[in-house]
């Protein structure tokens, strides 16, 4: 993950006027509440790193989904640990 954080924020870097969205996911195991809530933490720990790494918090949102939005079935052990990602989302793009 280190690698692919790195090469966003180059990407970032070079285009100052991006803003995105950090959204975090979870499988369907467990409760909920407890999903949203690791979701959120998942969103803020990719978020921290690249503000970490000197970009403006300004331009990234983190927002957890918990559960709600799986892109595989959570029947199988294949489509929980595909369903517990982070995806990045670009808000808007502003000319600098």
């Amino acid at each position: 993950s280190y690698a692919e954080l790195n090469r966003l924020t180059k990407i970032l870097r070079n285009y100052k006027g991006i803003k995105i969205e950090i959204g975090g996911h979870t499988d369907n195991t467990g409760n909920e509440k407890a999903n949203m809530e690791l979701s959120k933490n998942r969103a803020r720990a990719v978020m921290d790193y690249l503000i970490d790494k000197g970009l403006p918090r300004a331009n990234i949102k983190a927002v957890g989904y918990g559960e709600s939005n799986p892109v595989a079935s959570n029947a199988t052990a294949e489509g929980k640990k595909k369903n517990r990602r982070v995806e990045l989302t670009i808000l808007s793009i502003e000319k600098n």
